[in-house]
This record gives C-alpha cells, structure tokens and sequence, in this order.
C-alpha cells in the first residue's frame, strides 16, 4: 500500500523522502533484477503506479521545475518521476526540449522506454526530424529512445519504408540498443508485415538482433501463423 495524500511537498528533498515513504523491499530486489546495470544501492523500490500519481499532483508546479531542474537524480524512480513529468506537458516545443535535456541523463532501459510525451503524437513530422538526429547519437539510450519512438508512434498510419532502412542502418555493439531495434522489427512484421519480412530476408540486421526479432515475432499472438513458419526458416544458424 502506498499514501493516497500527498501533501507538504516544498523541496526536492520532500519529494526524495515521499519516494523512500513509499518503497517496497520486494519490489526493490525485483527492479533490481530486471536493470542489471543499475546500482542496487540506487533504487528505492517504488511502484511506477505510485510514481505517476506523484507525477500528476506535481505538474505544473514550481517544485515540479525545480526538479527537472535538478538532473542528473541519483535514483532510478526520479528518473522515471522526470519522465513521466515531461508527459504531462502539453506544448510541443517544451516537452520536445525537456526531451532533448533529458536524454543524456539516462542510463538505463526502464526510464529509457517509460515515457512518451502524448504531444508527439500530434506533431509526428517534427518529432520524426528529431528522431533522425537521436538515432545518430553516441549515447545508448538516446539511440534506443529514438527507436522507441518510432517503435510506438510510426508503425500504424505514419509508417514510411524509410523507416525500416533508418533503423536497419544503426550498427552497434550495445545490447540495449540492439535490443530495442529487435523488438522494433517484430512490431514491424505484426503490422507492416510486407515491408518488414523483406529486410529480414535481406539479412540486413545483425545476427543476434535478427535472430531476436524472430524470436519477438514468434512470440507474438499478432503474427500469423503461417508468418511464424516462415519466419522460423529464416533464422541465421
């Protein structure tokens, strides 16, 4: 259980202490877990539910400036509180540029795929131009970031074959990375099926991460099962 009030809220400090109120040990060692590269020593253990409710009573506010402010944040959940904070701004430019702030402060995949500023669905041509620019970037998750977006946001009616060869264009060494486009691929053959089945078949990802995206697709109650059959013969021995 966590405390549905959340009043006194006046500092940074204030907002740590209500995070470190609302910690669960078991949830601790699980998040802990599941972000191997992050310090056990800097996770709390607070539910994202009880995160977001902190996020909505502090937008807007003076102290929810301060805060963003304040970055870098040593713990993984005031991370994952200035993301969700950045989602709850509705100008395109501002939440754009909080982004951009953001992004070279991140440094792990949770806080990374967590937040998507549902402005950007309105504005998807600038946020794509933007997109071509973080996937050049030297920073893992700001890489991964820009293939999430166009994970989430372009695969339905804004889905251009450009996207495909952008993102089969990034060549890296970093799991995190490789990861996020394997997941991506397997989207892709659940909703663009046509378009994406061809870079599979072209062998233009790297093995791991054109094996995983197989694996994803296989996973996936969205692909056929013809398209899984196929798909199978295509994995790279």
């Amino acid at each position: 259980m966590y405390n549905e009030e959340i009043c006194g809220l006046n500092t940074i400090e204030d907002v740590r202490k209500y995070l470190f109120e609302n910690a669960d040990e078991s949830y601790r060692n699980f998040t802990a877990n599941l972000n191997p590269i992050v310090d056990k020593n800097d996770i709390i253990g607070v539910r994202v539910p009880v995160i977001r409710t902190l996020a909505k009573k502090l937008k807007n506010t003076e102290l929810a400036e301060k805060f963003i402010d304040c970055a870098p944040h040593r713990y993984l959940e005031e991370n994952h509180l200035h993301g969700f904070l950045i989602e709850s701004v509705k100008d395109f430019d501002k939440a754009l540029a909080m982004t951009e702030d953001f992004l070279p402060y991140i440094d792990n995949w949770a806080t990374c795929d967590g937040f998507r500023p549902k402005v950007f669905r309105k504005n998807l041509p600038s946020v794509y131009d933007k997109i071509k620019e973080w996937i050049k970037s030297d920073h893992t998750y700001t890489v991964r970031y820009a293939v999430g977006l166009l994970n989430s946001f372009f695969l339905d009616d804004a889905f251009e074959n450009e996207h495909l060869s952008l993102i089969s264009g990034v060549k890296s060494d970093e799991y995190y990375i490789n990861m996020m486009i394997a997941w991506y691929f397997a989207t892709a053959l659940s909703k663009q099926y046509d378009s994406a089945v061809k870079v599979i078949e072209e062998k233009a990802l790297d093995k791991f991460t054109h094996n995983k995206a197989i694996q994803k697709a296989c996973e996936s109650f969205r692909v056929s099962d013809n398209h899984k059959s196929y798909l199978r013969t295509l994995k790279i021995k």
